[in-house]
């Protein structure tokens, strides 16, 4: 398999890294995690109106750029190693794929337009296996009203469930089965409850469900089998990206900071400890990048859905454990200033903490691989 970039993709790559340097630099994010939203609506418009990054994944009949999974790896890559604070996750690596993974015709083009021109923000969940996603949702109740539905219940921990426009959640309906709701957050029983979490630059919230009548059921039965694999494999994808990108971050700082800080005349990066430990960060980085890379590549082409989501669930566990690895190391490797709040470090260790346990724990996923690998017709 190639893994070169064509031309195109290293100019979005390269223009994804100039703007965010700037634009997510430490003190915008700083500012972004005490700000209300916990992001900077001036930086979301221009990403979604001015940059398009928004619609790079979306089919142009729907208002998007039509490239595909390769090129918002690249983006992804450039927001983790930025801690970019936007819904740029939620709203675009997974509301977008659930939407054109599960949701109606009707709903796609309702919804996908407005998400690939920055002005829809979606609030999705990121439990770990499917299992746990058919688990919380019993949580919710959906009863057939009607041409309607009503929805009394509660969901934890939707990300970026506070700011968002849209709410997608599965409820359980009467008969058992599950049905995919898509519930504006301004709708009337709906509240909404900020959580203050581990990871300060990315925004959870609770939300009860008090007889909304608001909700629109937007899965297409027919399309829910396979869709459900394959949306959660490609938002596995999207989140190692963005783990690839902040450990290769964390190797970055901490070779700067060595080379710099001084002891007994010489830069620490000097000595053979520093360097092996750095060695093995970067040997994780490359690692975890082909890993990346070669699942968005089959993730561009027309693979079968269980090779797609053995590769992602190999690449989302590869990745929250060398971002785990780089964080640590680089908090150690700066010494006693590592864990200060000045330093940047801690930000990134907590960002791994978190995101390793989105969309499935290393165990889990591995887990998950064996199953497959076991039931597939080979085994």
């Amino acid at each position: 398999m190639n893994f070169a970039l064509t031309d195109d993709q290293a100019m979005i790559r390269d223009a994804a890294a100039g703007f965010l340097a700037d634009a997510s630099n430490s003190a915008a994010v700083r500012r972004a995690m005490a700000s209300a939203e916990g992001f900077d609506v001036a930086v979301w418009q221009r990403i979604g109106g001015e940059l398009g990054w928004c619609g790079v994944a979306i089919d142009e009949a729907h208002g998007g750029m039509g490239l595909g999974p390769v090129e918002l790896v690249l983006i992804q890559e450039q927001a983790g190693r930025r801690l970019l604070c936007a819904p740029f996750y939620s709203s675009v690596c997974v509301g977008a794929p659930l939407l054109q993974e599960l949701a109606t015709d009707a709903a796609q083009a309702k919804y996908l337009p407005r998400i690939a021109a920055g002005t829809l923000r979606t609030a999705v969940p990121t439990y770990g296996a499917i299992e746990e996603w058919v688990a919380e949702a019993s949580h919710l109740h959906a009863r057939a009203v009607g041409k309607g539905w009503v929805l009394e219940g509660e969901l934890h921990y939707l990300m970026d469930g506070a700011s968002a426009d849209l709410l997608l959640v599965y409820g359980k309906l009467d008969d058992g089965g599950l049905g995919l709701f898509a519930v504006p957050r301004t709708a009337r029983g709906v509240v909404v409850t900020s959580l203050k979490t581990w990871d300060p630059t990315r925004r959870f919230a609770d939300v009860k469900f008090a007889g909304v009548t608001a909700g629109e059921r937007i899965d297409d039965p027919a399309r829910v089998d396979a869709g459900v694999l394959r949306m959660a494999s490609l938002a596995r994808l999207y989140l190692a990206a963005e783990q690839l990108g902040g450990a290769q971050q964390c190797l970055d700082m901490t070779v700067e900071y060595t080379a710099g800080r001084k002891q007994f005349g010489r830069p620490v990066a000097g000595f053979q400890a520093v360097k092996h430990r750095c060695a093995q960060m970067m040997v994780q980085v490359e690692s975890l990048r082909s890993a990346v890379y070669g699942a968005a590549a089959l993730a561009a082409g027309a693979v079968d859905t269980e090779a797609l989501a053995l590769e992602c669930a190999m690449a989302k566990a590869m990745a929250s454990e060398a971002f785990f690895f780089c964080a640590q190391e680089a908090i150690q490797l700066h010494g006693g200033v590592g864990f200060t709040w000045e330093y940047d470090p801690h930000l990134y260790f907590k960002r791994a903490q978190a995101s390793s346990h989105w969309l499935g724990t290393a165990e889990q996923l591995r887990e998950r691989m064996a199953q497959l690998l076991l039931d597939s017709p080979a085994a």
